[in-house]
């Protein structure tokens, strides 16, 4: 265990657990200790090899850690609830989750009033009729708030734009709100439109003294202190290497990249959304970066590689990376690769993929606690011939 660990070994008490009213946290009543024991535990036993270093892991803190909330809206206009909504239209509400911290609880009694206030009927999954959906709320290390609301139609956003003065005077740290169309009956979080409401544009979220923004539909790790932690530790190793030319594939908001730039000649960064491109380069361009640029390119493809990179970082969905790209790595020169991953058994399954490199160091970073899901992070050096 690291300084990091907390310090107490009994597990979390969640009484919406014990109740049966949600299991996302199904390791919840398990002790801390032995969750990140296990994980450690589990990510070893599917990654080895005979110059593989373990680094110490990094824990969490048991509570208040998450900086993200996604609740879906039950109940009526006059008292909906934001939690969790099965498929007979049964709510639970999650206000008091122990995995937010104090910035996004307080924020779900003025979210309440202002359903009610602006009238948006939440959308019941038996009858298909009503509107809101969603209420996806992201806090950033400063305190300012994110908020998306995922709706049916277009119906509620003039009564949404005249009282969101009252929910920014009730929300003084409220920043981008915006509106996200997803019309169809299906468990489909969200639709293609996104409507963006008065206020400002995107969230600013500051890792290690590196802006990111995080414009409506970016992504970005759920955990804010063990994704800085995350980028250091790839940062640190970029700064070993010291390569000519860094190449970030699925770079979103320029997490990596941005923490990478001052150790490499040239940084690129690839990335398909359009929307996390911009704000790459905004950063970039906000930290005065000459070196960094980003592109929208479809980074699970092999063309991602035309570059001739001799680093190479790569963080995909849940998915992996897949047998193309893993056969373009094998194929082109990058003498170093750094993979970060929330899924062991597709990370094991691509580097399996990779006999040209040779794994150097590991860790596993929890940034999903009280669940069966962790992130690791490799550094693998190209094998000499």
């Amino acid at each position: 265990m690291n300084s990091r660990s907390p310090t107490a070994s009994a597990a979390v008490h969640c009484p919406h657990f014990a109740a049966g009213r949600c299991g996302s946290c199904s390791w919840i009543e398990r002790p801390y200790a032995d969750q990140l024991e296990n994980k450690q535990a589990l990510a070893r036993a599917r990654l080895s090899g005979p110059s593989l270093h373990w680094l110490p892991a990094l824990a969490s803190l048991p509570s208040g850690f998450r900086n993200k909330a996604k609740m879906a809206v039950g109940g009526t206009m006059e008292a909906p609830s934001l939690g969790l909504v099965d498929l007979q239209d049964r709510a639970v509400d999650l206000g008091d989750c122990l995995l937010y911290p104090s910035a996004l609880q307080a924020a779900f009694a003025p979210l309440r009033s202002f359903i009610s206030d602006a009238r948006i009927p939440p959308y019941s999954l038996i009858e298909r009729r009503g509107e809101l959906k969603y209420v996806l709320l992201t806090v950033a290390p400063s305190g300012e708030l994110g908020l998306r609301f995922v709706l049916r139609s277009r119906e509620p956003l003039s009564r949404m734009q005249k009282h969101l003065p009252e929910l920014r005077a009730a929300l003084p740290t409220l920043g981008p709100v915006s509106a996200n169309l997803q019309p169809d009956h299906k468990a489909v979080l969200e639709g293609e439109t996104e409507i963006l409401l008065p206020g400002p544009d995107s969230l600013r979220v500051e890792i290690n003294g590196i802006p990111l923004r995080l414009r409506p539909r970016s992504f970005f790790q759920t955990h804010t202190d063990l994704a800085a932690a995350l980028y250091a530790r790839a940062a640190g190793w970029i700064e070993a290497a010291r390569p000519h030319t860094l190449l970030d594939l699925y770079c979103g908001v320029g997490g990596f990249a941005l923490h990478c730039a001052p150790f490499a000649v040239r940084v690129i960064g690839r990335e398909i959304s359009a929307e996390a491109v911009a704000s790459a380069q905004q950063s970039a361009a906000e930290l005065g970066l000459h070196n960094a640029s980003f592109h929208i390119t479809d980074a699970s493809a092999a063309a991602a590689l035309a570059d001739q990179a001799d680093a190479v970082i790569v963080n995909p969905p849940r998915r992996g990376i897949g047998a193309e790209l893993c056969a373009a790595l094998e194929a082109n020169p990058p003498r170093i690769l750094i993979y970060s991953s929330c899924n062991i058994e597709t990370l094991a399954a691509d580097l399996a993929r990779l006999p040209g490199f040779e794994l150097v160091e590991a860790q596993v970073l929890d940034l999903f606690p009280h669940t069966t899901h962790f992130e690791t992070v490799v550094l693998l050096r190209r094998r000499c011939a």
